[in-house]
Order: structure tokens, then sequence, then C-alpha cells
């Protein structure tokens, strides 16, 4: 009987589930996050015995096994974190227990599941006398979920030490249903190369507040202003929508795993983009988002009697260059109906580079051990994963956990009764086993 199976690895990874190792925003409260690094080194005593571990921030680690080209890095990455567990478990949050062929517990897919693997096929390789070709880190923050300090930290130590890498692959991605019917394979390995990016306006009315078109503002109060503007961003068309490069990819790489018509359609994007940009909406509820820049206003204050409102416009970007000219149409329809706005933060970050030989490499691998289901780069509709930071220091940074989950457990994330198939686990495992070892 080997010695690596399911019997073996779900105790091990039991114990970090059991690590109760909530983030919150504005405080860190250190007790369980050393527990799970004292774990970490019961579970994995050869990686810690020949890994250089460094701590940024409160409790972000980045391990470092040297390889036999030193001058070259490539790294795995995920986050020991989790959101709090709340009320509504069929099964104790923290006990992950087994039930129906499935592990239940916060944390279980995001995403200790993977960092789990990770670290187990590191420590396998090593326990077998094991030496990387190059340089190989393995980073995980102790706050992603609150968009935290961790991984910035260590992107800033990469950057003031002249560290580059050729790839790195972090959670995001998963092996799911597909994005759009009709293919041929039950699942994809949807590889997210993309994040769009996220700005922030604080929107002013106030009772000085003039519209251009003075018919529309007879007896308009601050609140009657604001609540205009925001119909007529949310009623207009003044976003570009096209389907973007990374969008093309994606059914680029599709098309060959879709039955006719669908095949044709996707491999010929030159002739059928105007329709396929018709449709992309109804394909699934995120798919709209994709084609381009999307507003969403929260945070509404104000009365008649303050003589002022304001409120919070969040608008996500796929291009920087589109969304320069957004930016410009959303300013235009503001002075319009004498709304001042001022952009209070901004956050973009360029996609992943896929004509490399690390997506190539990744690809390769992932069609290797999952050979069943095709791998598609996507762009995740709402970010924030670590790995975004990193685009400074490779061009080649990929969202993808070896996980296969249906769409049911993929809602569960953040949500009671997070559950993961047990069989995911090995095959986790062998993944990065056969990603490291035949990295060259």
């Amino acid at each position: 009987m080997p010695k690596y199976d399911i019997n073996y690895y779900i105790p091990r990874l039991r114990k970090m589930i059991g690590c109760k190792t909530v983030s919150h925003k504005d405080s860190f409260t250190p007790d369980e996050f050393m527990k799970l690094r004292e774990v970490m080194k019961e579970l994995f005593p050869e990686v810690h015995k020949k890994a250089e571990l460094k701590i940024f921030s409160d409790d972000c680690w980045l391990y470092k096994i040297e390889g036999k080209d030193p001058s070259r890095n490539f790294m795995l990455m995920s986050h020991h974190d989790v959101v709090e567990a709340g009320d509504g478990w069929t099964y104790p949050p923290f006990d992950c227990e087994e039930h129906d062929g499935k592990l239940w517990g916060r944390g279980i897919f995001d995403t200790k599941t993977s960092l789990f693997a990770e670290f187990q096929a590191i420590e396998e390789l090593l326990s077998d006398g094991f030496t990387p070709a190059c340089n190989l880190y393995i980073a995980s923050s102790h706050n992603e979920e609150r968009f935290g300090d961790g991984i910035p930290a260590v992107t800033e130590y990469f950057k003031n030490e002249n560290i580059s890498f050729e790839v790195i692959v972090d959670e995001g991605g998963a092996i799911t249903e597909p994005p759009v019917d009709g293919v041929k394979a039950g699942k994809c390995a949807m590889i997210g190369i993309h994040e769009k990016g996220r700005h922030t306006f604080t929107c002013t009315a106030t009772t000085k507040s003039i519209y251009q078109d003075i018919t529309k503002a007879k007896n308009k109060n601050p609140v009657e202003k604001m609540t205009d503007f925001i119909n007529a961003v949310q009623g207009s068309d003044i976003f570009i929508r096209r389907l973007n490069e990374q969008v093309r990819d994606m059914f680029t790489f599709i098309s060959p795993h879709l039955g006719f018509p669908l095949n044709a359609v996707f491999s010929n994007l030159r002739i059928f983009a105007p329709v396929i940009k018709k449709v992309m909406p109804r394909l699934n509820p995120q798919a709209e988002g994709l084609l381009g820049t999307t507003c969403t206003f929260t945070k509404i204050e104000g009365s008649s009697a303050e003589k002022k409102c304001t409120a919070t416009a969040y608008l996500q970007s796929v291009s920087a260059e589109d969304f320069k000219k957004d930016a410009e149409a959303f300013q235009k329809i503001a002075e319009s109906y004498g709304i001042t706005v001022e952009l209070v933060s901004e956050e973009y970050h360029e996609p992943a580079d896929i004509n490399t030989d690390g997506f190539r490499y990744t690809k390769k691998c992932i069609e290797e051990i999952f050979p069943d289901c095709p791998a598609v780069p996507f762009i995740l509709p709402s970010g924030g994963t670590d790995i975004r930071h990193l685009r400074a220091v490779c061009p080649c940074t990929l969202r993808f956990a070896p996980l296969k989950v249906s769409n049911k457990q993929l809602g569960l994330v953040h949500m009671p009764d997070e559950n993961l198939d047990t069989a995911c686990i090995s095959d986790a495992v062998r993944f990065y086993k056969h990603f490291v070892k035949n990295y060259r």
C-alpha cells in the first residue's frame, strides 16, 4: 500500500483546517496563525529543513528553495487566512469532517487545500533528494481576504532585490463547469490571466450643482440630482463594449472542444465578434462584465436638509486604455448633471502574457494531469487575488488551483458549508509534484 494516498493526506489537511486563521480588517490576532506555523513545521519537516523562510508584515510567508540554476526563479502561491465561518453550517466549520465523499470546512477550497497540496508535493520531492531546476519560491499571505499588506510587502522586497520570475501560479481559477454550453468535456481547467481593475470615485451634488440643461434642474434638491445622475449612468451605454484580447483568447482556446456550429463561431472571431458581443450577457450572469467597464453605486448619503448628497461609484475595468476613455465619458455625464467627481483610489494590473514559456508549460502540465479537462484562459470578473501585485515582477502570473469543483461548490466560497470532493486532494498533490519536478 503506498504511503502517500488519500488516507495519509486527509488527517494532515485536517490539522491545517483546524487552525482558525480568520483575518480581520483592522487587527491581527496571532494565536491561530502561530498555531498554523507550528503545524506546517510538523507536517513538512523537509521543506523547513531545506528552505529559507522570511516573514513579511504580521504573518506573510515566503519560502525559498535554492535550485540548480540560482539565476532563475518560479513560484507557487496561496493564502492561509480565511473569512469568518458564521452560522448555518451542517458540520462544524473547523473540524474538516468527511461526509458523502466530501470534506467540509472553512478554507477547504479557499485556499488551504491548494496550500496543503503545494507543500505536500514539495515535501515528497525533497524527501526523495530532489533539487529544483532553478529557485523555487512558495508564498502565502495572512490577509489576502482583506486586500492586505502581506504580498504587497513581498513584492516590494522582490523589486528591491531585483528578483523576477518566469511564472507564478496562485489560486483564483479551478477545474470547473465550462463557461459556455456545448463543451464536450465535462469540466474546463480555467486559468485566470487577468482580473478587472478597481477605481473608486466620490460623486457630490449640492444645492449649487447646476445642470447643463437647466430645464431638467427645475426645483431639484441634491438627492434628486444625484438620483437623476445615477439613473442616467445606469440607463446609458457610455462605456466601451468589445471583445478584449483576453476574452478572445478564452474563446480561441475553448473552440476546439465545442461541437458544430459553436466551434465554427468561436474559431472565427473576426467574423462573429459582433454577434458574440450581443449574446455574451446571456451566457452567464458575469459575462457582460467581461466586455468592458462596469459601474456600481454604493454608500449614497445626504438629504435635502443637508443641501448635499454624496455617492460612491465603483468602476471595474478590463482595459487600461478603454478605461481612460470610459472615465472621461463618466466625468462628462456627471458634469451634465452638475455632479462633481473625485477619484479616491485606483488599482490596475496588466494581464498575464500567455505567449510565454511559463504559460505554455502550465497548460501542458494541466493537460497531462487532467487530460479530459481543456485548459482555458479567462478574466476574473471580480478579482482581489494576491498575485495581481506580482505582475510587476513576473510576465506570467496565473490564477489556477488544480481542484475539481461544481458551480454549487464555487457558490459556497465564503458561505456556510464550504466543501470539496475528497478525491480532489490527491490530484492536486499530483499536479504540483509534476509541475515542480519537470520544470526546466
